[in-house]
């Protein structure tokens, strides 16, 4: 990885990663164009896991293009701005949401609120991303 989190940007980033909800994922469409969606995630050390339906558009990108970009949301004056280049893989040895601690301790309030449980939400986001981000820009 060659995102430093030393600098004062970097560390603000940082604590982004292991404390927000929300991040943007970027795939890019066989036509080119950018493709953005909310989601989950968790930041792992050195990596970005996130869990999405395997049918979902974004798989069916990932499977044409690894290039990903993820986002966070700006403030409202247009300033804290994040952007994290990467690839994507998908994660064949990654724990299941049920059975990953950390991912059930963060989103346990999201999940109960889309009327899901760690089973259904397990059963129905059945695959792993994993992001390696490679790049860093922002202000």
């Amino acid at each position: 990885m060659t995102i430093d989190f030393t600098t004062d940007f970097g560390q603000g980033v940082l604590k982004r990663l292991q404390s927000e909800q929300c991040i943007w994922l970027t795939t890019v469409g066989p036509d080119g164009a950018p493709q953005p969606n909310p989601v989950w995630f968790l930041w792992e050390e050195e990596t970005i896991l996130i869990y999405t339906q395997p049918g979902s558009v974004k798989v069916r990108n990932i499977r044409q293009n690894s290039h990903v970009a993820l986002n966070f949301n700006c403030s409202f004056d247009g300033s804290d701005v994040a952007v994290i280049t990467g690839r994507v893989q998908i994660d064949e040895q990654a724990p299941r949401a049920r059975d990953n601690a950390a991912y059930l301790e963060k989103y346990a309030a999201g999940i109960a609120d889309i009327q899901m449980n760690p089973e259904s939400m397990s059963a129905e986001y059945n695959l792993a991303l994993r992001i390696r981000p490679e790049k860093l820009r922002g202000f």
